[in-house]
């Protein structure tokens, strides 16, 4: 029971995230924490436990959390970085379960690359990552 609730509040994340709400639903969760490096740094830190514990929904959460407070902190290669673990959160779910939609994450990968400030690292991610975003969506 508790899986399918927490599947089911990570599909509705992922749809309101296709309908341009990314900005509202994190700050929702997030309380509207002010921004600020400490604020940043707790998200990252939640979201990695979220995500080392299997809770990719909520890992998501603390990963838009993650790219909203970097963009505050005017910090765009720490963005694209929160962009592209946030993609990579849909992805796994979508591993997990083939009815997610992935046109969220192809809309953060997209946006990570349109700020041009991807390390070269992050830059092979997030491009394996939209690979695989379109091999399922459908042009």
């Amino acid at each position: 029971m508790k899986k399918t609730i927490g599947a089911t509040m990570a599909i509705i994340l992922v749809s309101a995230l296709s309908f341009g709400l990314a900005q509202e639903q994190p700050q929702a969760a997030a309380g509207n924490k002010p921004i600020s490096w400490d604020n940043w740094r707790a998200a990252k830190l939640a979201a990695e436990k979220a995500d080392n514990d299997g809770k990719f929904g909520e890992a998501l959460q603390y990963y838009l959390e993650y790219a909203r407070q970097a963009e505050g902190l005017g910090s765009p290669e720490i963005v694209v970085w929160g962009k592209n673990n946030a993609a990579f959160m849909i992805i796994k779910m979508h591993k997990q379960d083939a009815t997610v939609n992935l046109a969220p994450a192809k809309k953060l990968l997209e946006e990570a690359l349109a700020l041009g400030k991807a390390t070269e690292d992050c830059k092979k991610l997030l491009d394996m990552n939209l690979e695989y975003v379109n091999l399922f969506i459908k042009k």
